[in-house]
């Protein structure tokens, strides 16, 4: 059996797609240490799916309503406050739009699934190493081959200082590429505990790699200091506690999270004995006592203030894409790169028809995918992982919340292949049925 799903994972199921998958494990190897090969060789695998599967590609409903965000996208940059930034911005759309479209054909089994999160796992042990020598050893390193081929830049004490970043450019990003980690190691560690209680897997290894793993991110993720990271880390462990039945869990997490909370924002009688046993490393970070003179323009209420009245003034095109930073310095008198709200920035830079049409397209994703989850369709031992590239989607849309990740050339990578990968499935499925009922 374990042979059988190797197989699956490693060779295509259609001959004529073995080579850019090949193309995507080796990209996703290389990505996280050099996200231009890496990326170059994922899109190299997209736009030959594209071609191969072009019939395919086409009469997909999802892909079309990508195309008409591109248009819209486009007639807002034409409208843009400043339209030259407003057109640059369009790569941080466009073109994932096409790899979306390319990857979703490309992956069609859960073997495939499981290949991506094993090769995320292991390709993260040197990002959590070189992080956590940043931030225990006071490792720096500014190194650069050919521009972008190679680009590694570890500021001492992390950036900002104090706060974990390893090779990422900052420590949110960190956070958030520590996030999906974790979530898919917890599903593939689960996997494997079920395999050896089966006595279908021998081997003890991969379930101790995956364990040490664990631990290594959770702590980098700890040492991010991103109360995001922190929030979208607790979710995650509900999110399998409550899928596995295992009650006891739910309530110990619940419990930390009350007393840290607690000791955060109650009143000063009853936080002053939470704060006996909560280290403030975490309640001050969460009530921002650790930063008591940051800046009003640098709290996330102001900025989602102003991209709301940004949406109200123009709320057909907005103000074009990362016009957001000028308007902010000019009226702050701050350097910000974003509001801190992925659907808020979307609203005030490309107009509210734009960003309800992107929300539609991916709620579209996640209900199709919760439905396959919920089905008859989809295997039993297949499950667990298709639940964790979920449970990593709906932290993503969480994380976006209070934050903005596609400026980040990595993140915004896993994002689309992500969200490529449960749409594929879904789409495979869907294809099966019909042909059974024919």
């Amino acid at each position: 059996m374990l042979g059988a799903s190797l197989k699956q994972a490693v060779y295509h199921s259609n001959p004529a797609l073995q080579l850019p998958w090949n193309l995507t494990q080796v990209g996703l190897i290389l990505f996280p240490l050099s996200p231009f090969l890496g990326a170059v060789l994922i899109v190299l695998a997209s736009l030959i799916t594209l071609v191969r599967q072009w019939s395919k590609v086409i009469r997909r409903p999802i892909n079309w309503g990508f195309a008409l965000l591109s248009v819209l996208l486009i007639i807002t940059a034409g409208f843009a406050y400043e339209k030259t930034p407003a057109f640059v911005g369009l790569f941080n759309f466009i073109p994932y739009f096409i790899v979306f479209a390319g990857l979703s054909a490309l992956i069609q089994k859960t073997a495939q699934l499981r290949q991506i999160a094993w090769i995320l796992s292991v390709a993260s042990v040197p990002i959590t190493i070189l992080g956590l020598g940043q931030f225990f050893l006071g490792w720096s390193l500014n190194l650069t081959f050919l521009w972008v081929v190679l680009e590694w830049t570890i500021a001492p004490g992390g950036q900002p200082p104090g706060r974990m970043s390893s090779i990422l450019m900052h420590a949110n990003t960190l956070a958030a590429y520590l996030v999906i980690i974790f979530t898919l190691g917890i599903g593939l560690g689960l996997e494997q505990w079920q395999l050896i209680k089966n006595k279908i897997q021998p081997s003890q290894v991969p379930l101790i790699f995956l364990i040490v793993t664990g631990i290594l991110n959770f702590i980098g993720l700890i040492f991010t200091n991103s109360r995001n990271g922190w929030a979208i880390a607790i979710f995650v462990c509900l999110a399998y506690a409550l899928y596995q039945g295992w009650r006891i869990l739910v309530g110990g997490v619940a419990s930390i999270v009350t007393c840290i909370l607690l000791a955060a924002f109650a009143p000063s009688a009853i936080a002053q004995f939470f704060r006996r046993f909560v280290p403030a490393f975490f309640w001050a970070r969460l009530n921002d006592d650790m930063y008591p003179d940051r800046p009003v323009a640098l709290m996330r209420k102001t900025q989602w203030e102003f991209a709301w009245s940004l949406t109200q003034q123009h709320p057909w095109t907005g103000w074009g894409l990362r016009n957001f930073s000028k308007l902010y310095k000019a009226k702050m008198q701050i350097s910000l790169g974003h509001p801190h709200n992925l659907f808020l920035m979307l609203s005030s830079e490309t107009g509210l028809p734009s960003t309800l049409l992107f929300c539609g397209l991916i709620g579209w994703i996640l209900i199709i995918s919760i439905q396959l989850l919920n089905s008859k369709y989809l295997h039993q031992e297949d499950r667990l992982i298709f639940f964790s590239y979920l449970v990593v989607l709906f932290g993503w849309l969480l994380f976006n919340t209070v934050d903005v990740t596609l400026y980040d050339f990595r993140l915004n990578t896993l994002s689309w292949l992500m969200l490529s990968a449960v749409c594929g499935l879904v789409y495979r499925y869907d294809q099966e049925q019909r042909l059974k009922h024919q």
